[in-house]
């Protein structure tokens, strides 16, 4: 069943003549802040929406996740606002959550820029220690930063990937992180899969040379679900490319915002 709720947002209208909508839409475990940097690049010009996703930040906990839902969810928050031919941009499982969107709600969706992300499945034990990390901190109960960050660093060894699991440390959380740790446990299966779409409209494919979410033998699959895809590849950089060369990417949707 659909939930009725709609996700936690925050709506900013351009300073100046608006040239549209920008969405932006985080990956796993993180929250609609993982994308400012880029968006405030674009705040001027264009009208900014970013947000929650279901288990995710301030938004609500479900028990269902899959990419259905939670291109659902965002839908039913555009139709709240009264946005369309929307730009929307997506990093990794916000990424898929994009192109779901554009499959099944194409009349709001002007173009798409998806960030580090294939439509495929991906194998099930890619988040392993990631999640071993994080239930380490919910069974030690730790109720500050540092102590969770010590915990953590007995699984997850990467200082960046520590510090991104921390900024949704919440010690009065019953997991000790705004997300939603069970649920994304549980429905991790979901997230990791993909059912194809045909999206007819432009799409952008940014990829960090360094991750291999995107590589050279998914470009059948996203030319045969996106047809007018490209392509723009970040050197020097990982999945989390939009932290690591912030104003590469910029420039990349700049390149596919200006006629």
């Amino acid at each position: 069943m659909q939930e009725t709720m709609l996700l936690n947002y925050q709506f900013q209208k351009s300073s100046q003549a608006s040239k549209g909508c920008l969405v932006f839409i985080h990956g796993l475990f993180g929250d609609m802040n993982n994308l400012g940097v880029i968006a405030r690049a674009f705040a001027e010009d264009y009208d900014i929406l970013r947000l929650d996703l279901r288990n995710h930040g301030r938004s609500f906990h479900s028990p269902q996740m899959n990419y259905e839902l939670m291109a659902q969810d965002v839908q039913a928050v555009l139709k709240t606002l009264n946005l369309a031919k929307c730009t929307v941009i997506g990093h990794s499982m916000g990424g898929k959550t994009a192109m779901k969107l554009a499959d099944i709600a194409p009349d709001l969706i002007e173009q798409l820029i998806v960030i580090d992300i294939a439509p495929i499945a991906y194998p099930l034990n890619r988040h392993n220690t990631f999640f071993a990390g994080l239930f380490a901190v919910k069974a030690a109960g730790s109720t500050s930063r540092q102590a969770a960050k010590e915990v953590m660093a007995e699984h997850i060894t990467d200082e960046g990937v520590q510090q991104f699991m921390l900024k949704a440390f919440d010690p009065e959380s019953p997991d000790r992180f705004r997300f939603n740790l069970s649920g994304l446990k549980d429905q991790y299966a979901h997230l990791m899969d993909w059912q194809p779409v045909k999206v007819e409209l432009p799409t952008l494919f940014i990829k960090g040379a360094l991750s291999d979410y995107i590589q050279e033998k998914d470009t059948a699959s996203i030319l045969a679900q996106f047809p007018q895809a490209k392509s723009f590849v970040v050197s020097n950089a990982d999945h989390w490319v939009h932290a690591e060369k912030p104003d590469a990417v910029v420039r990349a949707i700049q390149r596919v915002l200006t006629p």
